[in-house]
């Protein structure tokens, strides 16, 4: 089945996604992050609720980028998906 330019583009992003999710560095970085503003958080003081508040938007913020990247992977699976199937009918006619 043919793929429109948007199509292969989102396949492209898709395939960019899973390689930086892939290498252990992303991971490493990410997970870095992510403890080291679940340490801060833990860390405020009772009367911190602005800066708690911060590194909540901030540990949000970086849960986003890593279901951004599965998302695309998964947008990118279904269009194979289904030009996979688009293909498999168009053989039975």
């Amino acid at each position: 089945m043919y793929r429109t330019d948007e199509q292969e583009r989102l396949i492209k992003q898709g395939d960019d996604a899973e390689a930086l999710l892939s290498t252990a560095a992303f991971q490493n970085v990410l997970n870095a992050l992510v403890e080291g503003t679940f340490q801060q958080f833990v860390n405020t003081k009772p009367d911190e609720s602005s800066a708690r508040e911060n590194l909540y938007n901030h540990y949000r913020a970086l849960v986003d980028v890593a279901n951004t990247l599965k998302q695309q992977t998964a947008i990118r699976d279904q269009i194979m998906e289904s030009t996979k199937e688009g293909d498999s009918s168009q053989e039975e006619e």
